[in-house]
């Protein structure tokens, strides 16, 4: 089954809400593509939404990471919230915690945005 996205626009940052299982194969690619057009379309801020994704294997972390990755080479940031606890202890285990900006709601990763250009100022 392949992970649902549903994306929105909320102050100017894009927020993909996820649903289902990242996994090795279609899952993994679908939102990877995602994500590329994102940045692609120009799109610099975007939340990740993890709150209805059951299951996420080591392919689909690594997908999360070459987006941040590639993300962030191109001036954009990509932002989890909503992990789980599964989900949280996991990255917790890979250190991965310590490579992404996690929020516990989306309204507190996407107003992480507006603080963020604050500090720059």
């Amino acid at each position: 089954m392949p992970v649902k996205m549903t994306s929105s626009e909320v102050d100017g940052v894009s927020v993909l809400r996820l649903d289902g299982r990242i996994v090795l194969g279609e899952e993994s690619n679908s939102l990877r593509e995602r994500l590329k057009s994102l940045v692609a379309e120009g799109k610099k801020k975007i939340v990740l939404n993890m709150a209805k994704v059951t299951y996420i294997d080591s392919a689909g972390l690594g997908t999360l990471v070459a987006a941040h990755v590639s993300a962030k080479t191109q001036g954009a940031s990509v932002r989890l919230c909503h992990l789980g606890q599964n989900f949280h202890e996991v990255l917790q285990m890979t250190k991965l915690l310590t490579v992404f900006d996690v929020y516990d709601t989306e309204a507190a990763a996407v107003s992480s945005f507006q603080s963020s250009l604050a500090a720059s100022n």
